[in-house]
């Protein structure tokens, strides 16, 4: 399902989002409801696995929205039981954007200790050379997911039980994973040693639940316990939750852009609100970057908790300059090339009353190629604004992201091959600021800043400082950022 217009092609775009519930009845229900709040970390596709004792596993995958696939009682009688996970697909792997049903997750495979499925976020960077080795030992990929490695790699291990087969799996894999799974009784889910992904626990009556953000575990009433730590492996059954950590420990790296962009505002990461973090990164942004202006307008959606931060600290008054129309849907209309035309217009429209004879402040979380800023420009000024300054709640984007995110090859990012004030003359605009790395680690909790010898995140689309080395992306002539760059 390619992007309906350019408004979606200008955006990193999160891989997807995994869930998982034990200890309930019609697991499969709360799951759906979970995958519901998670759809902004995929839109592609979904599919949910469950078990019930007497009829074992069962499983349904479909393309599109969770709202059109998974509300149907008929559809959901098809996975009934008390332990079930599912996932939400935005493909960074594999056949991105001409996916096929047998790519969608979870995966499911048969062992000789039972069956088991897995669903995973994140991306594995070494996908292609443990693909190349299995299918030289024999293994029959069904899909062009990297996530299919897992279950091939836990079907020649030699461990005991399915929980010993995914550890000893797992190690042979590199890159970021947050990874639920289910046996016949048992609800896993697992963090790669640096964490790159978020993955958290709640409990849900005398049940429990796995997710990729708190705001899922809202939806369905579920009290949050705490997030799974870096490098953890929780086996959840009928006696509680068991804990361990199979992996050698490594200093976290949490990808800092899920507190930029990624995760829900109404989530919470690492015991701090998404949407106050946002609203610090807009304080920050505003006392790196002033200018004298007349209203401070956020790019919807993404933009508006550091609008309204940079509201706060700068003193000029916020405004909704742009109106977000919330019901166009993807496949809203025939992509005619006279709609494309239209472009941004046909998700956001500006609120002229407001623009008309102002100097405007735009803040967006990101500029990735450029061209949705630059169509919003444009349409600010046609309502007669009379400046426009773009402040921005990131860093340039300058390096392209290999641990689950749906990022532009490197020479087609802005940042790239542009200094800022070359992005300013290039999207034609008044002034055109960044917030700075130091800024932005300030905003998130570290007020020392950024510690540059072993930074405190995954920075890498920012710094292209790579915590893994994407060691597939090499092989296929990727280069790195020079050591003393």
């Amino acid at each position: 399902m390619p992007p309906a217009h350019p408004f979606d092609d200008d955006k990193l775009r999160e891989e997807c989002g995994v869930f998982g519930v034990v200890g309930v009845q019609d697991a499969a229900n709360f799951v759906a409801l979970g995958l519901h709040a998670l759809q902004h970390r995929g839109q592609e596709a979904g599919g949910i696995v469950s078990h019930d004792p007497a009829e074992g596993f069962n499983s349904v995958r479909r393309f599109g929205y969770v709202r059109d696939n998974f509300t149907s009682q008929d559809v959901m009688a098809t996975v009934p039981g008390p332990l079930a996970i599912g996932h939400v697909r935005y493909s960074t792997a594999g056949s991105k954007g001409q996916t096929a049903i047998r790519d969608v997750q979870p995966f499911f495979g048969e062992f000789a200790m039972g069956g088991a499925a897995i669903a995973h976020n994140g991306n594995i960077t070494n996908a292609n050379a443990l693909r190349r080795e299995l299918i030289e030992r024999g293994s029959i990929f069904q899909s062009s997911s990297d996530s299919e490695c897992i279950i091939h790699l836990m079907a020649r291990s030699m461990g005991r039980s399915i929980p010993d087969r995914m550890e000893e799996a797992l190690r042979k894999v590199e890159g970021a994973f947050s990874v639920v799974a289910m046996t016949r009784t048992k609800l896993i889910g697992v963090r790669d040693p640096l964490g790159v992904r978020p993955l958290v626990l709640g409990k849900i009556g005398d049940g429990y639940a796995l997710s990729s953000e708190t705001c899922a575990l809202d939806i369905i009433g579920a009290e949050f316990i705490r997030e799974i730590k870096p490098g953890e492996m929780v086996v959840i059954n009928d006696e509680g939750v068991q804990s361990h950590f199979p992996f050698r420990p490594q200093p976290s790296k949490f990808c800092i852009f899920e507190h930029v962009y990624f995760s829900r505002p109404d989530s919470i990461l690492g015991g701090r609100s998404v949407y106050e973090t946002r609203e610090a990164i807009g304080r920050e942004l505003a006392k790196e970057n002033p200018v004298d202006a007349d209203l401070v307008c956020p790019v919807p959606d993404s933009g508006t908790p550091a609008a309204i931060g940079y509201s706060l600290e700068s003193g000029i008054p916020y405004a909704m300059g742009i109106i977000r129309n919330q019901y166009m849907g993807r496949t809203f209309i025939e992509p005619t090339e006279q709609i494309r035309n239209m472009g941004v217009r046909l998700k956001l429209n500006v609120n002229r009353a407001l623009i008309e004879g102002k100097r405007v402040i735009l803040v967006d979380d990101s500029v990735v190629r450029g061209t949705t800023s630059r169509k919003i420009k444009e349409m600010i000024l046609d309502a007669g604004a009379k400046e426009v300054h773009f402040r921005i709640a990131s860093p340039p984007t300058a390096w392209p992201c290999f641990y689950g995110v749906d990022t532009p090859d490197r020479d087609k990012l802005l940042a790239a091959s542009m200094s800022e004030e070359q992005m300013a003359e290039h999207l034609a605009v008044d002034s055109l600021k960044f917030i700075s790395l130091d800024g932005l680690y300030r905003a998130v909790g570290q007020f020392q800043g950024r510690d540059k010898a072993c930074p405190q995140y995954c920075d890498a689309c920012f710094s292209g400082e790579y915590p893994v080395t994407p060691s597939d992306m090499i092989d296929r002539g990727f280069e790195m950022k020079p050591a003393a760059e």
